[in-house]
């Protein structure tokens, strides 16, 4: 059975993560930089810019290729940033 002190402090661990997180921010940007995601590292999406030129209603297929590359770039992002910052130690004593 798990103590109900060392089960509160892994909470309070947890929370301090996300807010970590919330606080990181990363762009992603389609690769003519059209269209830009700006997320936090708790991958939310804060906000969104898209290029005036991609707005017209034949450019909708355009659009979501755009979109999906600037996903793909924050991803990409935000798994290079994670892996820098992960701290095994810090895991191994949340795991226990």
């Amino acid at each position: 059975m798990i103590n109900p002190v060392e089960l509160l402090r892994m909470q309070n661990e947890a929370k301090k993560m996300q807010k970590k997180l919330r606080e990181r921010r990363i762009t992603g940007e389609s690769k003519d930089g059209l269209v830009k995601l700006y997320m936090n590292a708790a991958q939310e999406l804060e906000d969104l810019r898209i290029d005036d030129q991609l707005l017209s209603p034949d450019m909708s297929d355009e659009l979501r290729k755009y979109f999906k590359d600037a996903f793909k770039d924050y991803q990409k992002k935000l798994q290079k940033e994670m892996v820098a910052d992960m701290d095994l130690s810090q895991l191994k004593n949340m795991l226990g």
